[in-house]
């Protein structure tokens, strides 16, 4: 089922917020679907209307303007634009129900890591896959990456995933990273056997969790890669550092119900490898052989 939402960008034009338009542009350029670029008034801390209003929503036409120009005749791709007003993450999460994709810069540079706050409130709250870009250069990069863990969340990202890598004509590395009982060994409370019982256990679950990506995408090169020694997020940060696009779902089956963002996909976030998608589980229940947007 091919969809017909168009994709939709977020930006202040910040250099991470133009990084994220042209990756837009481009994915929609080639998915053959309308971009729509927004920005957000976040007037919220005005009481009634004033012509200060006014004034920032001229600024914020202006802004979609000039990043619309960006783009105009350099990417062959149907561009509108719209202002929002309201708060951003909420503002962005109404809109995220029109669209196919959701697309928002990292945030800048800061303390190690990225400033992200506004792309975890969005990739949290959004209805729709959430891909967050950084400044990193794009060109060059090869490969799909997604992580696993054996929750349903990951089994609709792989399908995600696999749909992006087979369309791209990338490979794709479906990654399961978790902690062996070492220390439970070393501690004399679980005996060696028992251990690697339980690596076993979870090397099936990364096999179930590729199963029938043969049948559905025959031409698709898949890696299965389990790290025992290595946190899931780190383990992701690393294996995407050269890659395409890196895919985790939004919450993992160690999360915490009330939490809309997991803890991996928060902590990739933060320390953002390359672009990366999120996806809610509520909008990927058909997603076998749709094209990824």
């Amino acid at each position: 089922m091919r969809t017909s939402k168009p994709i939709a960008v977020a930006t202040n034009d910040s250099p991470q917020s133009q990084a994220a338009v042209k990756w837009a542009a481009q994915r929609a350029a080639r998915a053959g679907l309308p971009l729509i670029l927004l920005h957000v008034v976040d007037d919220r801390w005005v009481a009634e209307p004033i012509p200060w209003t006014g004034m920032l929503v001229e600024k914020g036409e202006e802004l979609l303007e000039r990043a619309a120009g960006r783009v105009r005749g350099t990417i062959p791709v149907e561009i509108t634009t719209k202002i929002l007003e309201g708060a951003v993450a909420g503002s962005l999460r109404r809109y995220s129900t029109k669209v196919s994709m959701l697309v928002v810069g990292s945030g800048a540079p800061h303390l190690g890591g990225s400033l992200t706050d506004r792309a975890l409130q969005v990739a949290a709250a959004a209805k729709c896959p959430v891909a967050v870009i950084g400044d990193q250069e794009v060109e060059g990069r090869r490969g799909v990456v997604v992580g696993v863990d054996g929750s349903e969340d990951a089994t609709h990202a792989v399908a995600f995933a696999a749909a992006e890598a087979d369309r791209e004509g990338q490979e794709l590395s479906v990654v399961y990273a978790f902690r062996a009982p070492d220390r439970w060994i070393d501690a004399g409370l679980l005996t060696r056997n028992l251990a690697q019982l339980a690596v076993q256990e979870e090397q099936i679950v990364l096999s179930e969790t590729i199963s029938g990506l043969a049948e559905d995408y025959p031409d698709l090169v898949v890696h299965k890669v389990l790290k025992t020694d290595v946190e899931p997020a780190a383990a992701l940060v690393k294996a995407a550092a050269d890659a395409q696009l890196l895919v985790v779902g939004s919450r993992g089956r160690g999360g915490f119900k009330r939490l809309l963002l997991g803890s991996t996909a928060h902590a990739v976030l933060t320390h953002l490898p390359c672009p990366t998608v999120i996806t809610p589980i509520r909008r990927l229940t058909d997603i076998k052989k749709e094209p990824a947007i």
